[in-house]
């Protein structure tokens, strides 16, 4: 039997563009993109899990063991009675170091995938009887607005995962200045920020050897043919990821080896010999260049912490 929380619908947003929409929109864009939101159905959240026990996957086990070791740290800044609010909460593995570190009286996840988000809150209310646990299925990237029965004047955001890098850069000064304007003077926002290092490194972290990687990015077409008319076929796509250096990104991209035609909602669109899908890009930063970046959105850093090798970072943000 289900847990008791307290899921809140009435955040979704009416003028949020359908999988359907950005699909037409982006087939036929040059060149031809989609958003990586859509990656995030309930098998497409499962993949990525997949994705984070590869080996070649830094970010994950480099982020939780940041957050362990800084967790008295998180702890002294936020000081007691910070109500989390963890953003594309997933499996919610790394916002358990706060809950046991930080000790709130309440929480809220938000995910776009509804079923995950639900059994992974589900699972937090049954090892944490204590926390009044908060469910909202909502995209945040297009803003933000809280329930009105989780009310908190000491709010802290959590933003794991280098999430952050899926914008670009002035995507991202956009979000954070709309994160600034919902938090109250003295908020919090703890973010995971991947940094610039050797290209090897980099690349294999989207080009795992179990292919992962690859089954998840290639999702996103299967869930195109299954949710819209489509005749679309994974199979005749193959994964690309590497780093553009001159753009500080990591782009992934479905490539077409031979040239085809696709059709989604009695349209159709041609693809060539070689042409791509591209389908996510993860920002890397500088500690540098990520602080220029929040403090022009309004905040402060209150402290930054990173793994030995420099892999990683988390920067904990107070709202001016």
């Amino acid at each position: 039997m289900a847990l008791a929380i307290h899921f809140h619908d009435q955040l979704q947003q009416p003028h949020e563009a359908s999988l359907r929409d950005e699909a037409l929109a982006g087939f036929a864009a040059t060149p031809k993109r989609i958003s990586p939101k859509f990656f995030y159905d309930r098998h497409g959240s499962e993949l990525f899990e997949q994705i984070c026990r590869q080996p070649e996957y830094y970010l994950t086990r480099t982020e939780e063991q940041i957050l362990a070791s800084a967790a008295n740290d998180i702890l002294d800044i936020a000081g007691p009675h910070a109500d989390l609010i963890e953003l594309g909460s997933g499996a919610s593995r790394k916002v358990r170091l706060l809950l046991e570190a930080l000790h709130p009286a309440s929480y809220l996840g938000i995910d776009i995938s509804e079923d995950f988000l639900l059994s992974s809150t589900q699972r937090l209310a049954a090892d944490y009887p204590w926390l009044e646990v908060h469910a909202a299925c909502t995209d945040f990237s297009h803003g933000l607005n809280l329930p009105d029965d989780f009310s908190s004047e000491h709010p802290l955001v959590f933003f794991p995962g280098s999430s952050i890098g899926n914008f670009t850069p002035a995507e991202a000064a956009q979000f954070l200045r709309r994160l600034h304007d919902v938090l109250p003077q003295g908020g919090g926002l703890l973010i995971g920020v991947d940094l610039i290092k050797e290209l090897d490194v980099l690349e294999a972290a989207y080009n795992d050897r179990a292919q992962a990687t690859a089954a998840f990015n290639l999702n996103l077409l299967q869930r195109i043919r299954n949710e819209l008319d489509s005749d679309i076929e994974p199979s005749r796509f193959v994964h690309r990821a590497f780093f553009n250096e001159a753009e500080s990104r990591i782009e992934m991209h479905l490539v077409s080896p031979a040239a085809q035609e696709v059709a989604i909602e009695g349209r159709h669109f041609h693809f060539a010999a070689g042409e791509s899908l591209h389908t996510e890009n993860s920002y890397k930063y500088t500690l540098e260049s990520f602080a220029a970046l929040a403090h022009a959105a309004g905040f402060d850093c209150s402290g930054q912490w990173t793994d030995p090798r420099g892999l990683f970072s988390v920067h904990y943000l107070r709202r001016r």
